[in-house]
């Protein structure tokens, strides 16, 4: 496994990273525990969680998952580097959610007794808080940092200003500030390019992109659109919408003789500043063919047939849309 850093952090981590999501909803424990110890077989380090996954089930189901897996000993905690996230209410009460002081202490300690662990190696802000200054969301990240609960700060769902911000925020405090954004990147989502992806690159952000398949939709929808998350309404509607791009892309890869799952997970890989697409199996099979992405090399023919299949915002902020 070729590791690497995490932004301009020294933490290093695999090139694919172990999307969690699924497990406790529509994954067994039992089975969740298999693909992770095939992950660790395979040198796979980078497992990532949120506090609200498993909620269709209970609340924090998802991170109990983890944390029976790492009871089990046998240097699982100690190989694995966990992110996990906070922002989502877990209740009506007020105070429950968002990036308040007091729920960032609150979440952070819930999160770490759910995964029996004692400290987390990536906590992410899933999503902005508006409403809460920086001055208050580093101060309770500082803490926690120095109470030895987290190590790296990461966010999700950022605008690239937010980034600019929290971190120009940060170096007033002579804090680290965020290694990592987590952003939906895909080849039918391409927004990030404009802004997001230019503003990690500057200070050092480490992308780590979800939906990758863009829930299953570049992952050979046209053959098999009644499977999983393919066959909801909504991604039936989009994979319509899109037919002629997912045709053109079909054959494409049936010229490379590779699946569409494993071209969309490369051409990731082949993005300036993506660190690791979060990959979100629900059985080990789905597991154990996306690692055939890491071994995928896309010469810049076949990324230029890609980009005029599903043409991008044509490049970063202002170009794209000025002189």
């Amino acid at each position: 496994m070729d590791y690497v850093h995490l932004g301009r952090s020294g933490l290093r981590v695999s090139p694919l990273c172990l999307g969690t999501m699924n497990f406790g909803s529509r994954t067994t424990e039992e089975d969740a525990h298999r693909i992770m110890d095939h992950a660790l077989e395979l040198g796979i380090n980078f497992f990532d969680t949120a506090n609200a996954y498993g909620r269709t089930v209970h609340w924090g189901l998802t991170e109990e998952i983890l944390g029976s897996w790492f009871a089990k000993g046998g240097g699982r905690r100690e190989k694995v580097v966990i992110a996990t996230k906070l922002y989502a209410s877990k209740s009506d009460w007020p105070n429950d959610g968002l990036l308040s002081a007091r729920n960032i202490r609150a979440a952070c300690d819930a999160s770490l007794m759910r995964m029996r662990t004692d400290h987390i190696d990536l906590y992410q802000m899933h999503h902005i808080d508006r409403g809460t200054p920086w001055e208050e969301i580093w101060e309770a990240f500082e803490v926690l940092r120095q109470q030895g609960k987290i190590i790296y700060a990461g966010s999700s769902n950022f605008a690239g200003w937010h980034i600019a911000q929290a971190q120009e925020q940060a170096r007033a405090r002579h804090y680290l500030g965020l290694v990592s954004e987590q952003s939906l990147y895909n080849l039918l989502a391409r927004d990030i390019e404009l802004e997001v992806l230019p503003a990690c690159r500057e200070y050092g952000l480490g992308v780590i992109p979800w939906s990758p398949l863009a829930s299953g939709i570049l992952g050979g929808a046209l053959e098999k659109q009644q499977e999983g998350r393919r066959a909801d309404p909504h991604n039936v509607a989009r994979v319509e919408q899109h037919r002629s791009q997912l045709e053109a892309y079909a054959k494409l890869c049936g010229e490379l003789g590779e699946q569409p799952a494993d071209v969309a997970l490369a051409w990731l890989l082949h993005q300036p500043g993506v660190t690791a697409p979060i990959i979100g199996p629900r059985t080990i099979d789905q597991f154990k063919g996306a690692l055939r992405a890491l071994e995928i090399k896309l010469d810049r023919e076949v990324q230029d047939r890609l980009d005029q299949i599903f043409p991008g915002p044509g490049g970063a902020a202002p170009e794209a849309y000025a002189w």
